[in-house]
């Protein structure tokens, strides 16, 4: 979903989908508030770059590496002037960075109360569009989109279940019926089709496993040293200079020393705001299951819209992965999130839904075996873009959340772009004025 389209915990729909006939719009809502397509503000020729300006970033918050680390291209060890950095989140956010760190020799730590990928980056569908998104997420979206192509070359496709894909939207009735739409679907898809159209092809979408990659991030940063550190962060320790500055991170009654702390704990990052001078951070609850299908089917993603279920019009998902099972979302929450990632559960009914709107798109879904069933929560911006950047009025402090739907798909970029910033005060790769937190009215940190 682009920026722009959230109201504080409510996501806005529209429903152009619903009023109008496939092919009639550009402009679709799918399901679950997740992603959204607008093609009509944005148009992208082949290596198109945002303008690249200058950070708005003071010198007090720079930390400049020896050139040896900044060239740095491979995993390596950590020059003798590299700065303490602690990262909070064991994600894909946090895992990106730290990966992007160690290409660069400079180690982390990442703090984690779980395990990594515990909470909605094991649980996401993985999903990635090249130009689903407008303005500054859009330059963001595609800088990323290329890097997860770069990270299958270099880590291994079948490592990372990446696979470039088909998208159709597909449009269905839950009411059995004998008349064929005519659409040309592939032939797993044996439900009541009333249309289709294609929304992305090999060229413009494709898929990853949130789970696998997060943890490949990690298992590559540990490689030059990056460290996990299990517990929960409950606050930042900063010095009383007039400008204050990271002095370390607080972990379960000790201080973990850091120059730099990076605060990338999804919706859990509204925590933060106690600590740091950051904007409350909220979340939307999510559910998706896991089928395993009865016979193979191919590799084409759908955005549906299923007419005349028990509750109205239902907008569900479906992501077949390469290991043969198929990913499906659709039903949200605007509920709190609980104060522990660790003690989510998936609602029942929510999850009864998902496989009864499986079941409508296909007969392979229908007589499947449910292998997962889950929920996590995903992190909502005030505004709807992503905080990215350094937390302004804190020496040290960086911020990485945010991404709503998109987190899997802006993870690298996010990654990359902040390991920039954290190492030479500057990002060439993405104009990232529009993610900087210091959007937001000034407040002051808490010491």
């Amino acid at each position: 979903m682009p920026a722009g389209q959230f109201s504080g915990k409510v996501l806005r729909t529209a429903s152009a989908f619903a009023s109008k006939p496939l092919g009639a719009s550009k402009r679709w809502a799918p399901a679950c508030n997740c992603h959204r397509l607008d093609r009509s503000t944005r148009h992208l020729a082949q290596g198109h770059r945002a303008p690249l300006g200058p950070i708005a970033s003071a010198s007090s918050r720079r930390i400049t590496l020896a050139a040896s680390s900044a060239m740095a291209q491979d995993l390596g060890t950590a020059p003798a002037d590299s700065p303490r950095i602690v990262i909070c989140g064991g994600g894909i956010i946090g895992c990106a960075v730290a990966y992007y760190l160690a290409k660069r020799g400079t180690p982390s730590t990442i703090v984690e109360r779980g395990s990594i990928a515990c909470a909605s980056s094991g649980k996401a569908g993985g999903f990635l569009a090249l130009d689903w998104n407008a303005g500054a997420v859009g330059d963001l979206a595609e800088h990323s989109y290329g890097l997860h192509a770069d990270l299958a070359r270099e880590l291994g496709a079948e490592r990372l279940g990446y696979r470039t894909v088909s998208t159709l939207a597909v449009s269905l009735s839950a009411r059995p019926s004998r008349h064929k739409s005519g659409s040309k679907v592939p032939a797993w898809i044996d439900g009541s089709v009333v249309g289709s159209k294609m929304m992305g092809d090999e060229s413009s979408t494709a898929q990853v496993h949130p789970e696998k990659l997060t943890k490949a991030f990690m298992e590559e940063a540990g490689k030059a040293g990056a460290k996990v550190h299990q517990g929960t962060v409950t606050g930042i320790k900063l010095s009383h200079d007039s400008t204050p500055r990271v002095q370390g991170v607080e972990v379960g009654g000790e201080v973990l020393p850091a120059d730099v702390v990076v605060i990338a704990m999804g919706p859990w990052s509204k925590q933060a705001a106690d600590w740091l001078p950051l904007p409350p951070v909220s979340g939307q609850k999510a559910h998706s299951v896991i089928i395993q299908p009865s016979s193979p089917i191919t590799s084409h993603c759908l955005f549906t819209q299923i007419s005349g279920t028990k509750s109205g019009n239902a907008e569900p998902e479906l992501y077949p992965r390469p290991d043969g099972s198929v990913y499906i979302c659709g039903e949200s929450d605007s509920v709190g999130v609980p104060d522990d990632p660790l003690s989510i559960q998936p609602r029942e009914d929510a999850c009864d839904n998902l496989e009864a709107y499986a079941g409508m798109v296909s007969s392979a879904l229908r007589e499947g075996a449910t292998v997962k069933r889950q929920a996590c929560y995903l992190p909502l911006s005030p505004d709807g873009t992503p905080l990215i950047g350094a937390v302004p009025h804190v020496e040290g402090a960086f911020v990485a959340t945010g991404h709503s739907c998109w987190g899997i798909l802006n993870g690298p970029a996010t990654g990359a772009c902040l390991a920039d910033l954290i190492l030479d005060g500057s990002c060439s790769r993405v104009n990232m004025k529009a993610f900087s937190p210091s959007r937001f009215a000034s407040r002051k940190a808490r010491r």
